[in-house]
Order: C-alpha cells, then sequence, then structure tokens
C-alpha cells in the first residue's frame, strides 16, 4: 500500500498523507462528492476530478500488486526465481511490462520449440548463438536422431531455430527497445480492400492514410478501427516508415540485442533468417496487436473524456426554474403534441393538435393552445427540435403575439433521449394511462424547468452527446458518465420535498431502494421539515445520512440550515458563530456584511478545520446557491427553417449542441447541427475547442459552405472572416474537398495561402459532421 500511495501522489502532484487519507475514506464507503465537499482537512481539499482518478488508479494499481504476487509466488515455486528477476518484477509498475517478466515462465501449450527441446536440439540452438563460426550443417549433423523424428540436417537446423525464436520472443529488454523505436517512430497505414471502393465510401479518407501512431487523435483511430471492423481497410503498423525497409530497423535492433553478427560469420546466414523469422513470425504481430490495441485504449479514453465533458455541460445548462410551461413535441402527420406542467412538473393536461399538413388545422390548433394557456397560465413554451420544430416555432410565435398580456416566452429545445424516457418503464409507472408521445412532450417541458432533474431519468449513454460512443468500452463508458452525473447532482443539490426517486438516487450514499423509500415516506407522512426526519426513513442508516444530509435541501423547513449546503454535522460551528454574532441564523443567511467580518480561525476545533469552516462562512453568505448560469435563451432567424435556406456568408446566432475533439457542432434551428472546425473557432491557437465553448453555450456563427443533398453545413466563429465561394459552391452550396486533417498535411504544400488552408479544413470538418450525425440517428 506504501507503494501504491507513493505513485499515487506523484501522479496527482499531492503527498503521500492526502493519498492514505482519501483512500480509507473511499474503502469505508465514502462518495467522491462527499470526500471532496466535507472531508477537505482529511485529503488536504483533494477535488472531485483528483478524486475520480485517485479511484480509478487505485483499482487499477490494486490490481497490479496483486497479480505482481501471483507471478513472483508462480516463478518461485518453479526455483526459478533469481534475485535480478525479483527487482525487475518489483520494480515495474506496468502490467504490459509484468507480463514480458511473466512470459517465460508462463504455462503455455506445447509448442515447436518446446518439442525441439524434448527432441535434444537445444544444445544445437545454444552452439550456433554462443559461437557464431561454427558451421551450420556440420554441427546439426551431431544432432540426427531419427527416434525423434530428425532424420536430416534441416530438420536438426529448424528445431534449433524455433529454440531460438521464442526465447528471443520471450525476451521482456528486448520488447522494451521495440516498443520505444515503434512508440517514437511507427506509423499506421490504412489501406482499401481491393473491391471495396463503393461500400466503403463514406470511410474513403483511409483508403490511403499514413499516420503517427503517437499523434493519431481518437475521432481517427476509431473511424480508421471502425473501417477495418467494416472490412473496408487493412490496417498495418510500420516501425519506420523513413527507412528503405522499414521493418530492417527493428531486425537490427533484434541483432544487435543478443551481440549476433549478421555478416561475416559461418552462421551469420542461419542467424538472419532466425532473427527475421522471429521479427516476422513472432514479434510483429505480437507488437502490432498491442499497438494497435493501445490506440484503441487511448482513442476510447479520449471519446469517453469528449462524451462526459458535454454530458456534463448538457446536465448543468441554465434551468429556466419553477414556471408553468407548455411542452410541444412537433409532429406533422402525426401531429403536434402538447403537455402543459406546473411549477413542480406535474402535468396538469394535454391534446393534441394537427396546424401542419396534411390536416392543416392551423386556427383550430391556435384556438385550443389559447384557451388552455390562459385557463394553466402558461409562462414558457418548450418546442422539441425534431421534425417539424421550426413550423411549430411559427405557431409559438403566433400564440404569444395573440395572447401578448400573457407575457409567454418560447425556447426550442432539445429532444435528445425524450423519445427513451417516454417508451421506459419509469414514463409508463409515472403516465400509464399516456401515449408514448405525450409522455414524450411532458418531457420537453421538464428539461426546461430544470434539465438536471429530467435527463438524471434517462440513462446517460441515451442522451447522445457522445463521440463514436457506441465504438468503445460500454462498461468504461457507463462508469465514467455515471460519475458525471453524480457530481452534477451532488455539486447543484437536491429538493428533498420535489426530487423524483431518479434524482434522489444519484445522490451520495443514496441509491434505487433508499430513493424510493424517501419518496414512499413523503407520500404516506408528507414533506420533509427536517433533515432529522431522514432518519426515520426505512433502511436509511447512519452512514448513508453523513454521505447525504449535506446534498438534500428542505425549503421552508423548521431550520433554516437544512435549506444550505452546510452539513448537519458542522451545525456546532454555525451555533458558535451565532453566539459570536448575536444573530439569528435566519438574519444571518444572505448577510454578506456580517459574514465578512468574521474570522474563520475563530471557530475551527479539533474536529472542524479551515477549509471547512470558511466553506461554511460562505454557504452562509449565498445559502442554497446554484452554481448553474442564468438561464438565456438562443434566437434562431426568422425565415432560416431548412438547410436550403441557409447561404454562404449569412451570420446566425445558434446554440452549441455538442463539442468534439476536432470541433463543436450548431444548432441554428434547420433541423441539422453544422460544424464549427476547431481551426475556425478563434483567432488564437487552441488544442481542446472546450478552451472556447462548451455545449448549451449561445453563440454567433457565420456560414461558411452549404451542401444541401448531403445535408453538411460548415460554420465559422471568425465573424471576420472573408468568406470565398466558387460559381459551383453559389449555385449548389457544395464543398469541393473533404479529405482527412492528416491527407491534407501530407498533400499540400506548408506555405499553402491561410485562406485555402481553413476551406479545407471546414470540408474536412463537413465530413466529421456527416459521420457524426449517422451516428447520433
Amino acid at each position: 500500500m506504501s507503494k501504491i500511495a507513493s505513485q499515487l501522489a506523484q501522479e496527482l502532484n499531492a503527498n503521500e498523507n492526502q493519498v492514505n487519507a482519501a483512500t480509507q475514506l473511499l474503502d469505508e464507503g465514502a462518495t467522491v462528492p462527499f470526500i471532496a465537499r466535507y472531508r477537505k482537512e482529511a485529503t488536504g481539499g483533494l477535488d472531485d476530478t483528483q478524486l475520480r482518478l485517485l479511484e480509478q488508479r487505485l483499482g487499477y494499481l490494486r490490481t497490479l500488486e496483486e497479480r505482481r504476487k501471483f507471478i513472483l509466488n508462480t516463478i518461485k515455486d518453479q526455483d526459478k526465481l533469481t534475485s535480478q528477476l525479483e527487482q525487475d518484477i518489483k520494480a515495474t509498475n506496468s502490467k504490459t511490462e509484468l507480463e514480458d517478466l511473466y512470459l517465460p515462465f508462463k504455462a503455455k501449450r506445447r509448442t515447436k520449440g518446446q518439442i525441439a527441446i524434448e527432441a535434444g536440439l537445444e544444445p544445437l540452438a545454444n552452439n550456433l548463438f554462443s559461437q557464431p563460426s561454427l558451421t551450420p550443417e556440420n554441427e546439426a549433423q551431431n544432432f540426427l536422431n531419427p527416434e525423434q523424428k530428425i532424420n536430416e540436417i534441416k530438420d536438426a537446423l529448424d528445431g534449433a531455430k524455433f529454440i531460438l525464436i521464442e526465447r528471443f520472443a520471450e525476451d521482456a529488454k528486448l520488447l522494451a527497445k521495440l516498443r520505444r523505436q515503434i512508440s517514437q517512430y511507427g506509423v499506421i497505414n490504412s489501406r482499401l480492400v481491393k473491391g471495396k471502393e463503393n461500400e466503403g465510401s463514406k470511410y474513403q479518407d483511409y483508403f490511403e492514410h499514413t499516420e503517427n501512431l503517437k499523434k493519431v487523435p481518437s475521432h481517427r483511430a476509431l473511424a480508421m478501427l471502425r473501417a477495418r471492423s467494416a472490412g473496408v481497410v487493412q490496417l498495418k503498423m510500420v516501425p519506420d516508415p523513413s527507412s528503405e525497409r522499414p521493418e530492417g530497423i527493428c531486425i537490427n535492433i533484434i541483432a544487435k540485442h543478443f551481440n549476433i553478427d549478421l555478416q561475416n560469420t559461418a552462421a551469420s546466414e542461419w542467424l538472419l533468417s532466425v532473427v527475421q523469422t522471429c521479427w516476422k513470425a513472432k514479434l510483429s504481430l505480437h507488437l502490432e496487436n498491442e499497438f494497435l490495441g493501445a490506440m484503441r485504449d487511448k482513442a476510447e479514453n479520449g471519446a469517453i473524456d469528449v462524451f462526459a465533458k458535454n454530458l456534463k455541460d448538457l446536465l448543468m445548462a441554465a434551468p429556466a426554474g419553477p414556471r408553468v410551461t407548455l411542452g410541444l413535441d412537433p409532429g406533422l402527420r402525426t401531429g403536434v403534441k402538447a403537455a402543459f406542467v406546473d411549477v413542480t412538473g406535474k402535468m396538469l393536461g394535454h391534446c393534441t393538435i394537427f396546424p401542419h399538413a396534411p390536416q392543416n388545422h392551423w386556427d383550430k390548433s391556435l384556438r385550443t393552445l389559447s384557451q388552455l394557456c390562459r385557463q394553466h397560465k402558461v409562462e414558457l413554451i418548450a418546442i422539441g427540435n425534431g421534425t417539424a420544430s421550426r413550423e411549430t416555432d411559427k405557431l409559438a410565435a403566433e400564440l404569444i403575439k395573440t395572447e401578448s398580456d400573457l407575457k409567454i416566452n418560447k425556447i426550442i429545445v432539445s429532444e435528445a433521449g425524450a423519445s427513451v424516457y417516454s417508451a421506459s418503464e419509469l414514463a409508463a409507472n409515472e403516465f400509464p394511462d399516456l401515449d408514448v408521445s405525450i409522455r414524450g412532450a411532458v418531457s420537453i417541458a421538464r428539461r426546461l424547468q430544470d434539465p438536471l432533474a429530467e435527463l438524471v431519468k434517462i440513462e446517460p449513454k441515451a442522451i447522445g452527446v457522445g463521440q463514436y460512443q457506441h465504438d468503445v468500452s460500454q462498461s468504461l463508458l457507463s462508469t465514467s458518465l455515471d460519475g458525471v452525473v453524480e457530481d452534477c447532482v451532488n455539486g447543484v443539490g437536491v429538493d428533498i420535498n420535489m426530487a423524483s426517486a431518479q434524482l434522489l438516487a444519484r445522490v451520495s450514499g443514496l441509491n434505487k431502494t433508499l430513493s424510493q423509500n424517501i419518496v414512499k415516506y413523503r407520500d404516506e407522512n408528507g414533506v420533509f421539515t427536517d433533515r432529522s426526519q431522514l432518519k426515520k426513513v426505512a433502511r436509511l442508516g447512519p452512514k448513508a445520512f453523513e454521505q447525504s444530509a449535506g446534498f438534500l435541501r428542505i425549503s421552508n423547513g423548521t431550520d433554516p440550515l437544512d435549506s444550505s449546503s452546510v452539513h448537519p454535522e458542522s451545525y456546532p460551528v454555525v451555533k458558535r458563530i451565532l453566539m459570536k454574532t448575536n444573530i439569528e441564523v435566519s438574519d444571518l443567511m444572505g448577510n454578506s456584511e456580517s459574514l465578512k467580518a468574521l474570522n474563520a480561525n475563530d471557530f475551527t476545533d479539533e474536529k472542524f478545520g479551515l477549509p471547512t469552516v470558511t466553506d461554511i462562512i460562505e454557504e452562509l453568505d449565498k445559502p442554497g446557491r446554484d452554481p448553474r448560469p442564468q438561464f438565456k435563451t438562443a434566437t434562431f432567424k426568422e425565415g432560416v427553417e431548412t438547410v436550403s435556406d441557409l447561404k454562404p456568408g449569412m451570420i446566425l446566432e445558434g446554440v452549441v449542441s455538442n463539442v468534439a475533439n476536432f470541433g463543436a457542432f450548431i444548432d441554428v434551428g434547420v433541423h441539422q447541427d453544422g460544424l464549427v472546425h476547431i481551426s475556425s473557432i478563434t483567432n488564437k491557437f487552441i488544442s481542446d475547442p472546450r478552451e472556447i465553448v462548451k455545449a448549451g453555450d449561445i453563440v454567433k456563427v457565420k456560414v461558411v459552405e452549404v451542401d444541401v443533398a448531403r445535408k453538411r453545413i460548415s460554420f465559422t466563429m471568425r465573424l471576420d472572416d472573408e468568406i470565398h465561394t466558387s460559381p459551383q459552391s453559389k449555385q449548389n452550396h457544395k464543398p469541393q474537398a473533404n479529405k482527412s486533417q492528416a491527407n491534407d498535411a501530407q498533400r499540400k504544400p506548408q506555405h499553402q495561402a491561410k485562406s485555402r488552408k481553413e476551406s479545407n479544413n471546414a470540408a474536412m470538418g463537413n465530413a466529421f459532421a456527416d459521420a457524426f450525425a449517422k451516428l447520433k440517428k
């Protein structure tokens, strides 16, 4: 454990005491949000990001230690554990290196090398290896043995060859040298499988593509791997593309490692064949699989990280708040589903209207909505962004104009995951008698009121803000996304008297059973008036209370502190503050002048240190503050409703719907997100689009290119950029190029004009936009 703590401390840029304290808390069942918020003294202020990494790496390193112990015991039982080998095994912190060291001692099926050893050919292999001046054919003559089916010289030399090949391939230090070579210089080649041009046209960027293995970004790695899985391309690792014989460098590394002279001895030719066969038949395949696997792992982690960041941005989007809301789920032939919800999200009523073709009951639909909006005193209209959303937006605009005295606002919101929720068991239990489309309208209305509270009802993977999400490890993806949801929910806090069981289940220390028991208690006994009542909930013990109480809020309860993030265990500190200030708690909360005059050091003791007291004073200053931004909306341009309405040079307001490593996707209200390539987000260099934008941001963009036929849109956020359009582009709004960033770099001189480069980047981005749109569908 000391070794693990030391390594984690180095990785987290912390000290071992912090790591040991956090590890103990995690082992005792504490959650990351609880530790980050309420155990700062113990961990020295490790934040939730550091704690998530610690939790992940702790599992990896503990598994590594268990494997190390098993390997040491296994080799020791074989009576082959030397002091140097033991030292090497104990020193490594890599699972790969550990398995390399164990490879010669691992139980394996009977190989050709082992058969040759059993036939007595190991001395021949040793002689030719250690005395290369010997002539292989002459030496092999001494090892002919008909009983072992070694009837010819070739049989003896082949057996000796197999022995050396397996010995070389199991040398851990050699493998380390080859890995260093490939890591530094290796590339991946992607080549078209003959006859797959038409079938794999969407992968045309990878028909003839070469890229440095250590630099390939996650989206291109996953695209190549997907193309290979589809049988469109073949992938091959090349150790050194600069060499005339790329494999020669590795053959030389093997020969040099074993001090083999490949030219000047009697056995040189035979030893060369041993080294070549070892590389081609054993090591190249092994290392290619290993490096492509590592590329996949790195790409998966990158894609999961993108998904996690986008999900966090979406969950932490500004809530419209407790306002009576009309949710509209647009449709054409099947009509527009309308659901009215009150300030708590409870459904007040619903209907279906048919304002669009083929029925075209526009006026009737307006009258219906007008009557119901007045009846329920609607303040907001949430319009789903699916099919017929802009047509429905027009209807809402006319409704607002007609009923101007109601002062209603309308907002187009993302439908992502609404259909998943509406068809779920949860929605069926909540609204057993409602059609799934009406349930979807309810979800649309609620997600405008509070995106976090509504989206937690949907499996995170179904929200659809990921990049190649179906190509990555689903277990790792779920773990990462669940952590994001947990951090968001606990960062905002939950009103225990308003929250659904699904939202409560995401609170630190609670689970599905406890959250259902809380709702049941609330239904049977009325609203909670005091946090201490939680202890009366079935199966909610002291540990669960400790972990959850600080994140649960009670508005208008008997104790004002219950509406804040001050943990009940810290209430004694507040009492000391009240005695010092001689002010009632209700008057002290929000009283910045009095609180700023306090010295946090005056209220610390053995249990509550300076970080906790400082947090308490800050929370009393702004009790129950919501960390989410202020609610605001984008205004889509009138008359721009479809892709064909877009023209190069047009400036529009839109919402960032998604962010990938290569750029940001923008919804401008035309039923198809457009892409701002990373190079067009800002005038300065950035390595990650999130340095400038995040999902949910409202931005202004300029249209660069439009391909109506393929529904590809390219934007720039650099509004001063001059847009150059070819005659073809003016007529059809079609981009002229569609090449990957790597191919562009290889095929175009570096001295080309900046505007030409940006045009190519935009066209490249369209390819990603199209692929991403298909993936989301």
